[in-house]
C-alpha cells in the first residue's frame, strides 16, 4: 500500500522528518474483519521516535475488509 501523505514532523513534539519510523503489529495483534473468516491484516503505524506519539495507522490488506458492516 502506497501512503498518499508523506509526515515530515511529529504534530505532538514537532520532530523533524528525520525522526519518523514505521512499525507494525502483526500476528495476534492484526486487525481482523468482523462476520468474515479471514487471516486477517497486519497494522502499520508511523511513529516519532523522540516522543513515541503514534502520527498514523493503517491495515496493509484493506480490501479485506470490503463488504463488512456496522451492526
Amino acid at each position: 500500500m502506497k501512503r498518499s501523505i508523506t509526515v515530515t514532523e511529529c504534530p505532538k513534539c514537532g520532530e523533524n522528518g528525520k525522526g519518523i519510523g514505521i512499525g507494525r503489529h502483526s500476528g495476534y495483534g492484526a486487525m481482523y474483519p468482523k462476520g468474515k473468516m479471514s487471516f486477517g491484516s497486519e497494522v502499520e503505524y508511523i511513529i516519532c521516535t523522540d516522543c513515541g506519539f503514534i502520527i498514523e495507522s493503517y491495515v496493509k490488506k484493506p480490501e479485506i475488509f470490503k463488504n463488512t458492516f456496522f451492526s
